[in-house]
């Protein structure tokens, strides 16, 4: 990979909701990690076309491979933090590169 090509800042988000008074569940998110990350617009896989078909963006989020980014999962999600946007997370690689952990995101959610 280029030098600088790590040009964005993203936050992953753990769910940490709970229940209310009446039995239910509350959303709720706890900042996890910050770090920096690479956005690449999908090209065309299986999961990037449906999400086309469904009206909804998808991108590959590219971050450094970490104990805290060895962690996420598609339960977490993800803020671009320069934008201010919340995607989702769909699909997380920790596997395929010791160097990198590559991730599937949509959204944004709002």
């Amino acid at each position: 990979m280029r030098p600088g090509a790590l040009t964005e800042r993203v936050a992953f988000d753990a769910p940490s909701g709970g229940t209310d008074a009446f039995g239910g569940t509350t959303e709720a998110w706890a900042e996890h990690h910050v770090c920096a990350a690479q956005w690449t617009h999908g090209k065309g896989d299986e999961s990037v076309q449906a999400a086309r078909e469904a009206g909804r963006q998808a991108y590959k989020v590219r971050v450094r491979s970490s104990t805290a980014t060895r962690a996420v999962t598609t339960d977490y999600r993800l803020r671009d933090t320069r934008r201010g946007t919340t995607w989702n997370i769909v699909d997380v690689d920790a596997i395929t590169d010791r160097a990198w952990v590559h991730l599937v995101v949509e959204g944004p959610v709002t």
